[in-house]
C-alpha cells in the first residue's frame, strides 16, 4: 500500500531525474559557476546574462533570460542550501515563487542529476506548467547541460 504524506506535494512539483555521463564534481562545477551556466542554462533558444552568482546560503542569484523572440525574463533566486558536491537549494524570489532542490549523487564516474521545483501552490504549478511551460523547459534545460558536459568532457 503506497505511503501517504500529510504534505503531498504532487501536485505542485515538477521533478526531473537524468543520469548524467559526467563526475559529479563537474557537473557541481557547471551549475554554480556562471561562466559555465551561462551557456547551458535554460529552455532551446534562450541566452542568458548573469550579473550576480553567489553561492552561498543567502548569496543571489540575479540574471536574465533572453528569449529567442527577444523577451528579456528578468530572474532572481537566494540560495537556501549549498552542500558541495552533493546538493543545491534555492528559493526563485522573482515570480513565479518557486523552491529548487538540485541533489548530485555519485554513480561511479556518472552523476544521478535530480531536479525538484516545489510551488506553493497547485494553481501556482498549474500556472508556470501551461504559460511558460515549465515541464518541457526542464527536460530541454538538462539536454542541453548534457549537451555541454559531453563538449567540456572533449575538450
Amino acid at each position: 500500500m503506497p505511503q501517504q504524506r500529510n504534505d503531498d506535494t504532487a501536485n505542485r512539483e515538477l521533478i526531473i531525474t537524468r543520469l548524467l555521463k559526467a563526475p559529479r564534481e563537474l557537473v557541481w562545477e557547471v551549475w554554480t559557476d556562471p561562466e559555465h551556466i551561462k551557456h547551458w542554462w535554460g529552455p532551446n533558444g534562450f541566452t542568458n546574462t548573469i550579473f550576480t552568482m553567489d553561492v552561498k546560503p543567502g548569496g543571489e542569484w540575479d540574471f536574465i533570460m533572453h528569449g529567442p523572440d527577444g523577451t528579456d525574463y528578468k530572474n532572481k533566486s537566494v540560495y537556501v542550501e549549498v552542500d558541495p558536491p552533493g546538493k543545491l537549494v534555492f528559493d526563485h524570489v522573482s515570480g513565479p515563487k518557486f523552491r529548487v532542490t538540485v541533489t548530485f549523487e555519485e554513480q561511479d564516474d556518472q552523476t544521478l542529476l535530480t531536479w525538484h521545483m516545489l510551488f506553493p501552490t497547485k494553481e501556482e504549478f498549474e500556472q508556470v506548467v501551461k504559460v511558460f511551460k515549465a515541464d518541457e523547459g526542464q527536460q530541454q534545460n538538462v539536454m542541453k547541460l548534457e549537451t555541454y558536459l559531453s563538449a567540456l568532457l572533449k575538450s
